[in-house]
This record gives C-alpha cells, structure tokens and sequence, in this order.
C-alpha cells in the first residue's frame, strides 16, 4: 500500500498566533465594555510637552479675552461722531473746573472758619480805630497830641476874620489835625466873620486874645506860621503881638454836634 500524501503545492503560510484566552473567572474578564474604556484613560498620561502646550493656550485665550473686553468698552467711543466727542470732552472739562471751584471755596471756608475768631476780632479793632479818625476831622471826638499854642493878643482891635482864617489855611497846610480857637472846634467848613474886636467862628463870637490850640509836628507847624511875610509877620504889622509855643500834650476838647446831611448818602449798598 502506499502511503497517501498531500499534493504537492505552494509552501502554507503559518497561522497567526492568538492571544491566550483570559482565563475564566480572571478580574478584566469581569469588567464591562464601559468599565475597561474608564480604565484605559485614567489616570491620564500627560508629558512635559502637553503641559507646555497647555499653558501656551491658556495665556493664548485669556489674551483673546482682555482684547475683547477692552474692545467692547471703547466701543461707544470709538464710533461716536467728532461733534460728539467734543462735547463729551468739554463737559468732562466744564466738570473739573467745577470740582476745582468747590474745593478752593471749601478751603476758603475753612480757613475763614480756622481764623474767623482773629478776623472778628481784627475787624472790629480796625473799625474803632477809623471811628476815631473819623471822629477827631468831624470834631466830634476829642483829640491829645503833640502840637503848638498860637496866642494872638489884639488890643487895638486891628485883626480881621480874614487874618484869623489864613492861620487856619497855614496850619491846615502844615499838617494840623486837630484846631481848635476859644473854645470853638475849627472842621472843614468852618467859617470866620466879622471886624476887629468883633469875630464871630460858625455864629460864635469870639474876642481876643485868640487862642489856636493845634495837634501835629510841632517842628513842621511853627515854621509856617514864622515864614517871611506869613501869618507872624502880617499880625505884627496889624500891632498885634503874636506867641507860639511848642508841646508835647495838647488837648483838643471841643466837640461839634453830629450833623446828618440833606441831601449826601452813601453810595454803598
């Protein structure tokens, strides 16, 4: 008999090899579909380079974001007209110079309220300091000072009213502040009438010897009454005899009564 063997032909190709069936009752053959995928991606695998690649796209995106936010607030703007924008920065302006307004008015108030009790108190002094300068050019306030005594002794009754006012105008012109004559207050618009022996000031009369009582520099109102051909010397040839003597205290003491005008008003509201 012979052996029976196979035709000859192309050499076969091995069989692949298989996996080894899990064994039964193995703990992967025991997990479902779901449960192995789960167990395939975590925990993740991460290397260097995703990490890199990760943080790169994080600053990539919160970039995108910033842009887009600043872009959206400027937006208003920068589609507006050039009229619009010009109002918008002249109110913005108008608005700051209001704000600048306020504060200083503040600080203002503020130091006034700081010093309020000094300024009060200042003021006050300066307005009875100009009370009685005011008071010593009306004649209504008394006045001592320094000055000279001008005595005019008439016994022939040869001196005018008009000799008697030029040494007023002398005085007045060598800075005498404060005049008065027997008794009599000399203002501005006091007045001189009458002949020798019989002078009356304001519609008093008066006789000799007249007396001028005067505040002010002594040095500067006794050399005017002495110049050649002044008041001294235009006496002395009327046969009056004239003195002037200088001092350190003279009292003006005569008053004139406070007068309300007629007609002139303060032109202060």
């Amino acid at each position: 008999m012979k052996n029976e063997e196979n035709p000859p032909g192309p050499a076969s190709e091995p069989a692949p090899a298989l996996a080894p069936a899990p064994e039964p009752g193995g703990p992967r053959a025991q997990m479902t579909g779901r449960q192995r995928l789960v167990a395939g991606l975590w925990p993740p695998r991460v290397t260097r380079a995703q990490l890199t690649v990760a943080a790169l796209l994080f600053v990539l995106g919160l970039g995108l974001a910033i842009q887009v936010r600043s872009t959206s607030d400027n937006s208003a703007l920068r589609g507006a007209r050039q009229e619009d924008l010009v109002r918008i920065l002249a109110e913005l302006d108008n608005r700051t110079e209001r704000l600048e307004d306020e504060k200083q008015s503040l600080e203002a108030q503020r130091t006034e309220l700081e010093n309020s009790s000094d300024q009060a108190e200042e003021a006050r002094k300066q307005t009875r300091q100009k009370e009685q300068q005011l008071g010593i050019l009306a004649g209504t306030v008394a006045a001592r000072g320094p000055g000279i005594t001008l005595t005019i002794a008439d016994g022939s009754g040869s001196v005018e009213a008009d000799m008697l006012l030029d040494a007023i105008q002398e005085l007045r012109a060598a800075g005498a502040e404060a005049i008065q004559v027997n008794g009599n207050r000399i203002v501005a618009d006091t007045y001189f009438t009458g002949t020798g022996g019989d002078i009356d000031v304001d519609g008093n009369r008066i006789g000799a010897p007249y007396i001028f009582k005067v505040i002010g520099k002594p040095q500067d109102l006794e050399p005017a009454l002495n110049i050649p051909g002044g008041v001294v010397q235009t006496l002395e040839k009327e046969r009056a005899t004239v003195t002037v003597t200088r001092s350190e205290k003279i009292v003006v003491d005569a008053l004139r009564p406070v007068k309300r005008p007629d007609y002139a008003r303060s032109s202060t509201r």
